[in-house]
């Protein structure tokens, strides 16, 4: 009998446990893709992230088919579809053992426990990690519970790589001669993802390259978005195209053993890895994240505003702050954000204009290549001051000193800015004199919020939740 092995999010041959353990059994492999376009939306996902997806589709299609394995996409509505869609096939395709990796979303989960329900007499169903280095749920407290806070958890992920290492999976051997393949296009709307090649080894050669040439300069780099300091790997991670032990086998490799401690080269880009591993196991041991719920519970409390005026200058990149500016309107063209600007649009959202995270997460999804829930839900409520290791909610990014520190010169805001070509870089970040003595004001808006104000307001929300020590509230990040 054959096996059949179901892809999701894990769209590559190589270090993938479901493939490579349904291979290993001896037994003729056939592969499956159900596309859910309704479930897509429901879920807000960006249309540049559904062609990135198809064309990994199609990448997928022809890794496979080099091996001798079909691939076969087929098409529902939501998940709710699943369990039917995939019966439906096995009795025309009948197979001994389903193999796939686990995702970590709650609405994905449940749609596996329906499968399970409705195929557990029909074959043998196995599932895999492939999704982090150790496995959801393995890394808790003496008391077995997940960790709350990421420092502690790093402390034992790292103790467990020192202790078992990884386990790095090679491509599988060829089950028979090549096969054809069927053109791959997934319907919906979709935006082109041109600018980021598809497929397994375009993901391959993207982590050669970051690791050979800016690894270790990711810490000096990473958070000035005029140059290219960070891997932009994250899309090809979002769909699964690499894996996080290829990431780990990959600094190994330039660096000849692995970073363990803060200082030694390359271990700010591991962390990274570990705030990313962080983030999932949150995900599958507090289902709420995967529900639009506050981590902090408490915190369900805040009054937001509902100023959709606001809301919609923060979209469109109209605030009158530079660099929140320049951010948004770079996200709006080419479905990317440089993380540091991710913190500090969230921060501008949240504690400038007191606009509920929420908002700011689905807007994110909406438009992001690398959309995935676990990282965009916990990077928002950290900003937020609602979610696991929070930013404290007294930590407010000040968005002009935020473009002196990281854009000193304006170059990044210039670029997507062009009613700020000619501002000289001292009065770029905060331009409007400069242009009303040009009588160029009507070029660029002012300001929407006066950040000192909208700051103390902020922090008034969040003491109005509890009462915090005195030197707390005076506090600000710079």
């Amino acid at each position: 009998m054959r096996h059949l092995v179901w892809f999701r999010a894990d769209l590559r041959v190589a270090d993938n446990p479901a493939l490579y353990e349904a291979t290993a059994a001896g037994c003729d492999v056939t592969a499956i893709y159900i596309d859910c376009v309704g479930q897509w939306q429901q879920h807000g996902r960006a249309p540049i992230q559904r062609d990135f997806l198809s064309h990994n589709l199609q990448a997928l299609a022809l890794q496979l088919a080099a091996l001798g394995i079909p691939l076969t996409v087929l098409s529902a509505d939501t998940f709710v579809e699943v369990p039917e869609q995939l019966a439906a096939w096995l009795e025309k395709h009948p197979c001994s053992a389903l193999y796939a990796n686990r995702e970590v979303g709650i609405d994905e989960r449940r749609r596996d426990k329906a499968v399970q329900q409705r195929l557990v007499d029909t074959l043998d169903i196995r599932v895999f990690n492939g999704d982090c280095v150790f496995n959801h749920g393995s890394l808790t407290t003496q008391s077995g519970d997940m960790y709350k806070v990421f420092t502690p958890f790093a402390k034992t992920w790292l103790a467990q790589l020192r202790a078992t290492g990884y386990r790095l999976l090679p491509v599988p051997d060829a089950q028979g001669q090549p096969l054809s393949v069927v053109e791959v296009e997934l319907e919906g709307t979709r935006v082109s993802s041109h600018a980021w090649p598809a497929g397994e080894r375009a993901g391959a050669e993207r982590l050669a390259l970051f690791s050979g040439q800016a690894l270790c300069d990711y810490g000096e780099y990473r958070d000035y978005p005029a140059i290219e300091g960070t891997s932009s790997l994250s899309p090809y991670l979002a769909l699964g195209v690499i894996s996080p032990n290829q990431c780990l086998a990959a600094i190994e490799q330039e660096l000849t053993q692995l970073p363990m401690s803060r200082g030694e080269a390359g271990f700010v880009w591991l962390n990274e890895l570990i705030w990313r591993e962080f983030y999932r196991h949150l995900l599958v041991a507090f289902p709420r994240l995967s529900m639009n719920r506050a981590f902090k519970p408490d915190t369900e409390a805040l009054q937001w505003s509902h100023d959709t005026a606001a809301f919609d200058a923060w979209c469109t990149g109209n605030t009158g702050y530079p660099i929140v500016d320049a951010a948004m309107r770079c996200l709006n063209q080419t479905g990317w954000m440089h993380n540091r600007l991710r913190m500090i649009v969230a921060s501008f959202l949240t504690k400038d204009l007191h606009i509920d995270w929420r908002q700011g997460e689905a807007y994110f999804m909406s438009r992001l290549i690398d959309g995935e829930l676990a990282a965009n839900n916990g990077g928002w409520q950290w900003a937020a001051g609602t979610g696991a290791d929070a930013a404290p909610y007294f930590r407010v990014f000040n968005p002009t000193t935020q473009g002196e520190r990281f854009d000193g010169n304006g170059d990044f805001i210039r670029r997507w800015l062009p009613e700020l070509a000619e501002v000289p870089a001292k009065k770029v970040h905060q331009p409007h004199d400069w242009l009303d003595t040009q009588q160029l004001g009507y070029l660029y808006p002012k300001p929407i919020v006066e950040h000192k104000r909208a700051r103390l307001h902020a922090i008034a929300m969040f003491a109005a939740l509890k009462d915090p020590p005195d030197d707390l509230k005076d506090q600000e990040a710079r």
